[in-house]
């Protein structure tokens, strides 16, 4: 039985939002068991700026995962932060926030694993509480589908990922990994966010990808990557769904 984990001690990093464009810093504290990774907004003075990581907590799924309190207080672009967390084992979790958005660093969630290594992990008296799938669960919507299966004798997480895209530099990739610590740094952590050149006016419009560059973010134009540096894994991309996956079941 897993005991629950949180951080040694205070740890901070800073970078920009990668749709909001705005400079951000965060601080990251040890929580007590049970507290869960719950957000504070240190910029919102006016109404209750605390917000749980937890699936209730979703308002917003377009282009990230965005989570909201009752009051209104936001935060977007949460999944590479939490997908850290998941893989690392850390279920406990203060973050201060001071912007509407966590930083995209480098488009990965290298960046969060080495602020949270640094910081060190402390394991805490209480077991961790997990879900057991016992019945097969599907959504579709429309040619996309997702499942959550009961586990065939892994006790833990597997992930099972397929991608289909239409520009010959994706493809069709899959990919699977039981997840651990391990695996989760030697398989996930380091696959970055992705997006396509011919889609850069038209989120630019709506007011989304303002700080998105190449230094964050892989960038697909006719068929090939266009970053200098190329690609980190031959599956990349498949590797980056893995990750933002990691993240958002963790709000369940």
């Amino acid at each position: 039985m897993r005991r629950q984990q949180t951080i040694a001690g205070p740890a901070m990093c800073a970078g920009i939002g990668v749709h909001s464009g705005a400079h951000v810093r965060i601080a990251l504290m040890p929580a007590p068991v049970d507290t869960g990774v719950v957000f504070v907004r240190a910029d919102v003075k006016a109404v209750d700026n605390v917000i749980r990581a937890h699936a209730d907590s979703v308002s917003e799924t377009r282009n990230c995962t965005t989570i909201r309190n009752a009051s209104g207080a936001e935060l977007a672009t949460i999944e590479h932060l939490m997908s850290a967390c998941a893989g690392l084992g850390v279920d406990n979790l203060i973050v201060e926030v001071d912007g509407p958005e966590l930083p995209i660093l480098d488009g990965s969630s290298a960046q969060f694993v080495a602020v949270l290594l640094n910081a060190g992990l402390k394991v805490q008296h209480a077991p961790q509480r997990v879900i057991r799938i016992l019945e097969p669960i599907e959504v579709r919507m429309g040619a996309k589908s997702a499942a959550l299966l009961p586990s065939n004798g892994y006790d833990g997480l597997e992930l099972d990922v397929t991608i289909r895209f239409a520009d010959a530099a994706i493809g069709v990739q899959r990919r699977h990994v039981a997840l651990s610590p391990e695996s989760f740094l030697s398989d996930i952590a380091d696959a970055r966010t992705f997006g396509f050149m011919s889609d850069v006016d038209a989120m630019r419009a709506a007011g989304l990808g303002r700080g998105a560059s190449m230094e964050n973010t892989l960038v697909v134009d006719a068929g090939r990557v266009v970053n200098p540096e190329g690609l980190r894994f031959e599956d990349e991309f498949v590797r980056h769904k893995m990750l933002d996956a990691v993240g958002d079941l963790s709000l369940a």
